[in-house]
């Protein structure tokens, strides 16, 4: 009768371990759903741009890697908020970086559209 019931003791702890494991694995689990990874900030601002913005964050980047690192959090802090209605155009980024007084260079190019086709200045002045 006692190796029946230490036989009993033994399948009840086996049971209870098993039962522990099972909970252990579904709340951490539970756990692993509720803590996300927070989305790359960069992602978040480039979506935040319309237009020319994405050009002009490039050479910003370019020129001023560090203000821009310390810019894009405080933007990405400022769309999170919902302070930020609309997207961010080229024009608008461009006045920002001045207002801090930072002076972007731009590759510009001056086309002229003529007869469907997009010339450049060089072109045109060849031709006459």
């Amino acid at each position: 009768m006692s190796e029946d019931t230490n036989f009993e003791i033994l399948k009840r702890r086996k049971l209870l371990e098993m039962q522990k494991r099972l909970l252990l694995k579904k709340t951490f689990e539970l756990m692993k759903e509720k803590v996300k990874k927070p989305e790359d900030p960069k992602k978040i601002l480039l979506k935040a741009f319309a237009g020319r913005g994405l050009e002009v964050w490039n050479a910003a980047e370019q020129q001023y890697p560090i203000i821009t690192r310390k810019l894009m959090f405080e933007l990405v802090s400022i769309i999170n908020a919902g302070k930020l209605k609309n997207k961010i155009t080229g024009e608008q980024l461009y006045s920002l970086f001045r207002s801090l007084g930072l002076r972007i260079r731009l590759n510009t190019k001056i086309r002229i559209f003529e007869k469907g086709k997009f010339k450049t200045i060089a072109d045109k002045l060849r031709e006459k």
